[in-house]
């Protein structure tokens, strides 16, 4: 929809609407859908040209969603589960996709949505006590609430390789594939072994003349066991959803699994490679359950175990021993750096003759040139090059916002030293803004959809609360948020996390300020946490009525 087209929106006396959401993936779509049952008057951004968020944008070749299907979808309608049937144990990006388009024709979204549109700026007036944000298109529109929805995973990196502008070939990045890319018979190279690579590269190898792939550290990459699904398993899934929900609600990542044991001591050897080897057939994320998750992500010697077995596996699915060695990880403990799915042999690609295993840990890359890439060792020709380099996770695209609070406090002044939040859901000194999975949230650590969820209706009472007892604005204090920051932290000092230079902690990219972003302690701590925030009346929050001073500081 053009702005030309975009709807008529209801003024109030103070405001042109009530709430500014950024961003149309399942946040956004969601965060609308109840401020729409509120009541109010609601205007969604999205740069894009049709709803999806990180399905819209990630195309590129064996996009999936590492989350079971049946959980990787909206919990709250009763209609889109019944009418809605996923077609595989992991969805691909195309499916997903059609599923949130789906979901927002169903609610009738479309109409509260400006597509095509980049927010540029958003300002706090204290006179008005009001936001004001301003597009691409000119347009400036004032609102009471303002609330980021625009994902932990959306704004990509792209390392500052030397020498790029003199590459004559083709380069793309993931995160911005275009609609059709030409790889075959080409010289492909990819650099990037997480999440993205993982899944990328199987594609990439049945479809070029030769793949590089140019590894900095290798991961931990757990088959998935990906297969359709037959109707007689959804009909079962749907009789027991009530079940389902309940249970991944209650959960530490927000999925409906049970473990095996709750921990490996007092196991014999036997005990424990039975347990893991029966949850290695499973598949998935239901292998981090082979033990409780918690203790396999903060207990050291359980921890090893895990890791060992998974290295044994990729021993024996590679067939060159040098290789094998260089793909099995030892730097970092598993699940202490986003633990990748193997949806397509993905360590067996590397017994294909047209495929070359590059290790630039040891001979780093020095520069792109007009026909390929130079390490420190050696030069490799090539026609194509992909960057799996991923994001700049958690605070990128809330810095792009270009937010500026009390006092013309902007959020990347706020933040230099790294990201504050209270609960991942408000910043002190920017009253009215709600950041869902925000960072210090559990969001990147739980299956996303169970994360979102969570935090719009938790917003939504809240705003609820506002409308009812007459208040204007609400904020986190700096105590509250001072607190929160220092308990997430301790969490992940206490856990493995803080052996792995990861994106939880901004270490992919140079000059970033290295604090760990999400909040570790699980959803279902950080559920109640949130509960009983709101039930003390939302202890922790500074709440004003207009122009007065603060009647709820906590």
């Amino acid at each position: 929809m053009s702005h030309d087209e975009s709807p008529a929106v209801e003024a109030t006396e103070a405001t042109d609407i009530d709430a500014v959401i950024v961003g149309a993936g399942f946040s956004g779509l969601y965060m609308l859908h109840r401020l729409r049952e509120l009541g109010l008057s609601v205007r969604v951004y999205e740069k894009g040209n049709g709803v999806g968020g990180t399905w819209y944008w990630n195309r590129y070749p064996g996009a999936r969603c590492d989350s079971e299907s049946h959980i990787y979808c909206y919990s709250f309608s009763d209609d889109i589960l019944d009418e809605w049937e996923w077609s595989e144990r992991y969805p691909e990006q195309p499916e997903i996709l059609e599923y949130l388009q789906f979901a927002a024709d169903h609610l009738e979204l479309r109409r509260d949505i400006e597509f095509n549109t980049e927010i540029t700026g958003a300002e706090f007036d204290e006179a008005s006590e009001t936001w004001t944000v301003a597009t691409d298109d000119g347009e400036r529109v004032s609102s009471q609430f303002f609330i980021s929805a625009v994902g932990c995973l959306s704004e990509p990196f792209l390392p500052d390789f030397d020498g790029l502008d003199d590459f004559e070939g083709e380069w793309y990045h993931t995160a911005r594939w275009p609609e059709s890319v030409d790889l075959e018979g080409k010289r492909v190279g990819v650099i990037g072994t997480g999440s993205t690579g993982i899944q990328l590269i199987p594609e990439v190898a049945e479809r070029a003349g030769h793949l590089s792939v140019l590894q900095r550290t290798p991961n931990y990459a757990v088959p998935a066991r990906n297969r359709p699904l037959n109707d007689e398993e959804y009909e079962e899934i749907r009789e027991n959803y009530d079940e389902i929900w309940s249970e991944a609600r209650d959960s530490r990542l927000g999925m409906p699994f049970d473990t095996e044991h709750n921990s490996a001591r007092q196991l014999s050897e036997e005990e424990i490679h039975e347990a893991l080897e029966k949850r290695w057939q499973q598949g998935g994320f239901r292998f981090l359950h082979a033990f409780e998750p918690g203790h396999t992500l903060s207990n050291a010697e359980t921890n090893e175990i895990v890791s060992e077995f998974i290295r044994d596996k990729i021993r024996e699915k590679v067939d060159d021993p040098d290789d094998a060695e260089s793909l099995v990880p030892t730097s970092h403990p598993y699940g202490a750096k986003r633990p990748p799915m193997d949806y397509n042999g993905y360590y067996e690609t590397y017994n294909r003759d047209d495929v070359r295993l590059v290790e630039v840990d040891d001979a780093p890359i020095t520069t792109f040139t007009a026909d390929g890439i130079q390490t420190e060792t050696d030069h490799y020709d090539l026609d194509v090059v992909i960057f799996a380099t991923g994001f700049d996770a958690m605070t990128g695209a809330l810095l792009e916002l270009d937010i500026q609070g009390r006092d013309g406090l902007s959020i990347s002044e706020k933040w230099n030293a790294g990201p504050r939040t209270y609960l991942g859901l408000g910043i002190s000194g920017f009253p009215n803004l709600f950041t869902i999975t925000g960072p210090q949230s559990p969001s990147v650590l739980t299956n996303m959809p169970m994360a979102i969820e969570q935090h719009v209706e938790w917003i939504t009472d809240c705003i609820e609360h506002m409308q009812r007892e007459g208040y204007q604005t609400i904020e986190p204090t700096e105590e509250s948020e001072s607190q929160w920051v220092s308990q997430t932290n301790m969490l992940a000092d206490n856990m493995l996390f803080s052996e792995a230079e990861s994106w939880y902690r901004g270490a992919n990219v140079p000059g970033k300020e290295q604090v760990f972003t999400p909040f570790p302690g699980g959803l279902d701590m950080y559920r109640d946490i949130c509960d009983r925030v709101a039930e003390d009346d939302y202890d922790g929050f500074e709440l004003r009525r207009a122009s007065d001073a603060p009647v709820a500081e906590q």
